[in-house]
């Protein structure tokens, strides 16, 4: 991450993201620090940003429960700063959901659903070329893009970037060129025309 630099790479945006949500290793935190104090652009990218984390807290514990290799990862490092195993083995209940195709070329991984206030919260993956349905938003929706490139309506979002529609608003032109992937948290009720 350069402070030189206003063209940021997929690199810095991974960094910024992991920063955010307090994953980036303890090594480069003060790098990152240092960075965001000089570049107005990466402290904007982490405002923006902001909405996606605090939605995070509202989801249930199991879909934030980290991945078995990341289990893996922790009881190598910590046999190795204690230079014994750890007694206790990770809990292996959770098992990551599978992608689904919704529709040609549209697949989706279910994250979180809410019932309650009609919410869910979901990875979305376009291929190339594909479009999603022109619809209405029932309820606010939150799209982070991580990879590729995404177009709603005139506007091209690119890996790092954060779109809010709220209630009411419609898109109706959705689509990759390139295919992507996005986290989405959105309505049930969302209408599709």
């Amino acid at each position: 991450m350069s402070s030189e630099s206003h063209a940021h790479d997929r690199e810095s945006s991974e960094l910024l993201s992991l920063y955010a949500v307090h994953a980036l290793p303890a090594a480069d935190v003060a790098a990152v620090d240092v960075h965001l104090a000089g570049c107005a652009d990466c402290r904007r990218e982490l405002e923006t940003l902001r909405p996606v984390i605090d939605a995070f807290a509202t989801w249930p514990t199991n879909v934030l429960r980290p991945s078995p290799s990341l289990w893996d990862r922790l009881t190598d490092r910590i046999s190795a700063d204690t230079g014994r195993r750890p007694t206790a083995s990770a809990s292996r209940g959770f098992t990551t959901p599978d992608w689904e195709e919704a529709a040609p070329g549209i697949w989706c991984k279910l994250l979180a659903t809410d019932g309650e206030r009609q919410r869910v919260s979901l990875l979305v993956r376009l291929e190339p070329g594909v479009a999603y349905p022109p619809h209405e938003h029932a309820g606010v929706e939150e799209l982070y893009l991580l990879d590729g490139e995404l177009w709603i309506d005139d506007r091209k979002l690119h890996p790092g970037d954060y779109n809010r529609a709220e209630p009411g608003t419609g898109d109706q032109r959705v689509w990759s060129e390139t295919g992507c992937t996005c986290v989405l948290l959105t309505s049930t009720a969302d209408i599709l025309r």
